[in-house]
């Protein structure tokens, strides 16, 4: 799933190449938006919310788009090859005389009333890279279940909307807890969700994510990816396991000596 500070990039170059501007084409090929006509209205502008995308139109319509795990938005001149996927995954195609954004694998994509965009997104959290951010609400979400392992907590969007698992791995790093670590026994959460907010801002303007300040090739990342491979701290082997529900686990990372708290359970 794309980090907060990825679909805020993308948001910015689809509003560099649609805000303004007049669709000349507009081809949105899923079923329940297959009769639906955007050609000639104006898009006004794109706004992305968490994980969230909204291309804000004239007249009050918003076509709202979710990445998940794997979809993107790629932005083409007229005339130059589309290139990187295969067709049949295209979602969306909006032009204008002079850009064309195409979408693939997105698998939320509708047509919903401006004014209503919060029946698509209300439930989420304060917006780490968004103009209303508040960071004590973020906090006092996060400790509404003090019980809950940090690492799951900072996945639910409904707490803070915009960390992905690459952040969720390295804040645990950097605040010295492994992400089973109960929410209620991290030291000071207010600084973890302050780091969460200082290093997706750092990171927004460019396609990778580096949390050391190091940009060189493994190195960028603390623990995230690093599975057997030394800790860039202390030298101890980084260990991998899983973390969540059954049937929504992610891949996790951390380092047994900088970071403290529980181990994964049995199996994990």
């Amino acid at each position: 799933m794309p980090e907060g500070d990825t679909v805020w990039l993308a948001a910015r170059r689809l509003r560099e190449a649609l805000a303004g501007r007049v669709l000349t084409r507009a081809d949105l090929r899923v079923p329940s938006l297959a009769t639906a006509t955007l050609t000639g209205r104006r898009v006004d502008d794109v706004v992305p919310r968490g994980k969230h995308l909204m291309v804000r139109l004239e007249e009050g319509w918003t076509l709202h788009s979710h990445l998940r795990m794997d979809g993107a938005w790629r932005i083409y001149a007229p005339g130059q090859r589309w290139r990187g996927d295969p067709d049949h995954q295209i979602r969306a195609i909006l032009g204008n005389a002079d850009a064309i954004a195409v979408g693939y694998r997105l698998p939320v994509l509708e047509l919903l009333r401006t004014a209503e965009e919060d029946t698509a997104v209300g439930h989420l959290g304060p917006d780490l890279l968004g103009p209303d951010w508040n960071a004590p609400e973020a906090v006092r979400r996060l400790l509404t279940a003090p019980d809950r392992p940090v690492g799951e907590a900072l996945l639910d969007q409904r707490n803070l909307a915009g960390i992905g698992n690459v952040y969720k791995c390295e804040l645990c790093f950097l605040r010295g807890v492994t992400p089973w670590t109960p929410v209620g026994e991290c030291r000071d959460p207010a600084r973890m969700v302050a780091l969460a907010h200082k290093l997706l801002d750092a990171n927004k303007a460019r396609h990778d994510h580096i949390t050391t300040g190091d940009p060189r090739r493994g190195r960028s990342h603390w623990v995230y990816g690093r599975a057997h491979q030394p800790c860039l701290r202390c030298g101890t082997a980084i260990r991998r396991a899983q973390q969540g529900d059954p049937g929504g686990e992610r891949v996790t990372y951390w380092c047994p000596s900088c970071q403290r708290g529980p181990a994964p359970p049995p199996g994990g």
